[in-house]
């Protein structure tokens, strides 16, 4: 059972005044307790089960502009007392910095806690062991699943606080449950794996067992006997579950940590056009129940609604209090990175999409991480279907995509089957023109 926050606001207050009283002239410091429970079942049979619990402290201490931070998981009250010690003789040695500082205090997070993100539900092994078996059961009731490798049910439930010198103090519980199947299919000696995967705050709202279980045998089947193509320039489709990573290298170029350092291809793009005016993003941390949702960052600064992107103008960075200084913009409550990030649905249905062309490529895999955020230079190994006049047909393998993300994000359409499934999310995405290398 995860600690309550009467216990974790003794243990940061003990941490703040001890450091106030050596002298350190600001200090803050975050406990967080967590529980988690795994069960892994193969082929319908439990192949390993843990519990783990991890109770602990950051703290970090100021001396003017000196600043060090520590970490511990041993939170008796003496461990503690030398804990804050040792914090503040490291401030004491370190250089000093001009932009070292905590939050303004108008930043804080004020208001009400209403996103509801924890689930007071408690699954026992058995209900755990028995949701996996029935998604497997449903796998192989497919008769070319003929393996699996490995599936299982997670939940962390967790408490924290987070309190400075500045007055601020507050934390909040958040659960999370999860549920995998990776099934291997196999015909006329070709064997292929795929997966399914479902993670919410509440229980109640996962994906059902045999939902997970027969996606995670269709898509594997749909491997089956892929085909090696030619190289060519041609339109990609990419999948929901791959189209997201975009976002992802979106919110990496534009976080203050990489505009600061000019270590970015997207820097000093601000009110500049980087995607086609069809495109907007938005980071959205008070969404209901979602899996990005919180009411502040590692700082405490308040998460308020980001519009990051507009008609394809950029209009916003990820920021945090450090990096922000060196931009001379405030934090927006982003020093943990985003929240819920996604892009708004495009204006085309999805069956309207795969028509768009004669003839293009469905890519629901990507294999390595070749994204140079430097330069934009984006290639990695891929798989998928190929697409003729609509129709999702024959699989093919062994690809390479290659593109640089400003023509990239030029040459995006969108589709209005956007879901809310994870922290960052995006429409099913065709994107123009890009490079394939096959045999």
């Amino acid at each position: 059972m995860i600690k309550n926050e009467d216990y974790l606001n003794k243990v940061a207050e003990r941490c703040l005044s001890k450091a106030k009283k050596l002298g350190a002239t600001d200090a803050s410091a975050i406990v967080v307790n967590s529980v988690s429970e795994n069960i892994n079942i193969r082929n319908k049979k439990i192949d390993g089960s843990e519990r783990s619990e991890s109770l602990g402290i950051n703290l970090t201490t100021y001396i003017n502009k000196k600043k060090s931070s520590i970490s511990s998981s041993n939170l008796n009250e003496k461990s503690i007392d030398s804990l804050v010690e040792r914090c503040f003789e490291a401030t004491k040695v370190t250089p000093e910095d001009e932009l070292n500082s905590l939050p303004d205090k108008e930043l804080h997070f004020q208001g009400q806690k209403k996103l509801n993100l924890f689930d007071e539900t408690e699954i026992n092994n058995e209900k755990k062991i028995n949701f996996i078996r029935e998604a497997e059961d449903e796998a192989f009731s497919n008769p070319q699943i003929v393996n699996t490798n490995g599936s299982a049910f997670g939940q962390v439930k967790s408490n924290f606080i987070l309190s400075n010198s500045n007055g601020f103090s507050d934390g909040y519980k958040t659960s999370q449950f999860t549920a995998y199947c990776e099934v291997v299919s196999k015909n006329n000696g070709s064997m292929e794996r795929d997966y399914e995967y479902t993670s919410k705050r509440f229980y109640n709202d996962l994906l059902s067992p045999k939902k997970i279980g027969n996606r995670a045998a269709e898509l594997a089947v749909n491997k089956l006997n892929p085909r090696k193509i030619k190289s060519e320039k041609m339109n990609i489709v990419f999948d929901k579950r791959i189209s997201k990573n975009f976002l992802s290298y979106f919110s990496n170029a534009i976080h203050s940590s990489a505009i600061a350092k000019g270590t970015t291809f997207l820097k000093d793009k601000i009110d500049k056009k980087i995607f086609n005016e069809k495109i907007n993003i938005t980071d959205k941390g008070n969404i209901e129940k979602a899996n990005g949702s919180k009411y502040f960052d590692n700082e405490g600064v308040e998460v308020k609604e980001l519009t990051l992107v507009k008609d394809g103008i950029l209009k916003d960075y990820l920021i945090d209090t450090y990096n922000g200084k060196k931009i001379n913009k405030k934090s927006n409550g982003r020093s943990g990175g985003s929240t819920n990030l996604y892009f708004e649905n495009g204006d085309i249905n999805y069956e309207d999409l795969i028509k768009s062309d004669e003839k293009m490529l469905y890519i629901n895999e990507t294999i390595g991480h070749g994204t140079n955020l430097i330069t934009g230079d984006y290639s990695v190994g891929a798989s998928g279907r190929m697409i003729e006049k609509g129709e999702l047909l024959y699989p093919v393998s062994e690809i390479t995509i290659a593109g640089n993300l400003n023509s990239i994000f030029q040459n995006i359409v969108l589709a209005n089957d956007l879901e809310l499934n994870y922290s960052t999310n995006s429409p099913t995405m065709l994107v123009t023109g890009m490079t394939v290398g096959g045999r």
